[in-house]
């Protein structure tokens, strides 16, 4: 029986890689008839192209950035442990901005200051972080409100040096998205 030092163990072992995906119905995946979303079509990919990861689906309906504020460093530091190659992809915004009550749930400056610490705080954690921006939704006032938030969202990432992806504009004129959204609850596919 040959025995292998620590060294090759190490070297052959694939490295504890460990994703938090944070946010809404939209990284949860609500409407989905496979129950991935995005989120978890993304890891089914990281997995079918050969690397592995352990992928976290921590969306949660209605939530908005404060809610995410609030809920984050509980549910990403045990999923997240030191020593496991750790990250954050971070998406919020629609909630934020549905009106209820004559206004948006989240006033957009207060949107900003959120991810400002949420940013800071996974910063201190050592957790590198991508944001998705939020998506265009079926009702058109709603989805300029989107807009407008997504470019302030998307201006604070790059004071952080933090990479954004934005996705409402794109949205806003793919066919197949929006009929889907109509089709369904007129924010989800």
């Amino acid at each position: 029986m040959v025995q292998a030092n620590a060294a090759d163990i190490e070297e052959q072992s694939d490295p504890d890689v460990r994703v938090c995906f944070i946010g809404d119905s939209f990284v949860a995946g609500v409407g989905d008839a496979r129950r991935l979303g995005w989120a978890g079509r993304l890891a089914a990919r990281s997995h079918a192209q050969g690397h592995a990861l352990t992928a976290y689906n921590l969306g949660i309906r209605r939530d908005t950035s404060a809610d995410i504020l609030r809920r984050f460093r509980a549910e990403c530091t045990p999923r997240l442990p030191a020593g496991s190659h750790a990250g954050v992809v971070l998406s919020f915004g629609v909630n934020d901005t549905m009106f209820e009550s004559g206004a948006s749930r989240v006033a957009a400056e207060a949107s900003v200051s959120h991810l400002r610490e949420l940013l800071t705080q996974f910063g201190k954690s050592g957790w590198p972080v991508l944001m998705v921006g939020p998506p265009a939704v079926d009702d058109d006032a709603h989805s300029e409100r989107v807009v407008v938030l997504d470019a302030l969202l998307e201006a604070e990432c790059a004071r952080q040096s933090v990479p954004y992806v934005s996705v409402v504009s794109q949205m806003q004129v793919h066919d197949v998205w929006r009929r889907e959204v109509r089709e369904g609850d007129g924010a989800h596919p």
